[in-house]
């Protein structure tokens, strides 16, 4: 059993994001979904990145942050788009985090001022022909973390949608969807 800490992307915790946190509780982890937005959701991605900017990208990251303190170290942070962020955060500069799941988005590891840290395996999703993953940087910065650990990975999906993951969205795949959980679940059976 591991400890997972589950951070939801722009559209806010969405049923499908609460959807996935259960099928995790189902194999026997200890799943922890944190509401950066303190129960908003957005019918829209664009939506939810101007709520997210009002907020402040910053401040996301500190109740991230909030959201762990005084609990247990060793976490597997998993983040979706935006919740890669605090994820990815914890995941470099907490010690104890045993891993990181980080789907559909991925941070230069310089943004928090520190390697990636060996001996934390990462796994990085995203589909092949998504704009928003290719555009912004993220498939840089993923091969970078990939070329400088032992113990990371870059899983790149047919298609080109963003929030492939999400059963509530009309993004959803489910074939990507149900081989990326295949994967996460390994992982996690790798972890605890």
């Amino acid at each position: 059993m591991a400890r997972v800490v589950v951070f939801h992307h722009a559209q806010g915790l969405t049923d499908g994001i609460r959807s996935f946190a259960d099928e995790l509780r189902a194999d026997g982890h200890d799943v922890t979904v944190p509401d950066l937005y303190d129960g908003a959701t957005f019918d829209s991605l664009d939506a939810g990145v101007a709520h997210a900017e009002r907020i402040g990208f910053g401040t996301l990251v500190g109740r991230g942050r909030d959201a762990v303190d005084g609990g247990p170290a060793e976490v597997v942070y998993l983040g979706f788009s935006l919740g890669v962020l605090p994820a990815q955060m914890l995941a470099q500069t907490r010690p104890g985090a045993q891993g990181a799941l980080l789907c559909h988005s991925c941070i230069p590891t310089a943004e928090f001022d520190v390697p990636w840290p060996q001996g934390v395996p990462v796994q990085i999703h995203a589909m092949g022909g998504d704009e928003l993953f290719r555009s912004d940087g993220d498939l840089d910065a993923a091969r970078d973390i990939v070329a400088s650990n032992d113990d990371a990975e870059l899983f790149l999906y047919p298609g080109d949608r963003h929030l492939f993951t999400d059963s509530s969205l009309a993004a959803y795949d489910r074939d990507a969807a149900a081989l990326l959980n295949r994967r996460v679940r390994a992982f996690l059976a790798g972890i605890g």
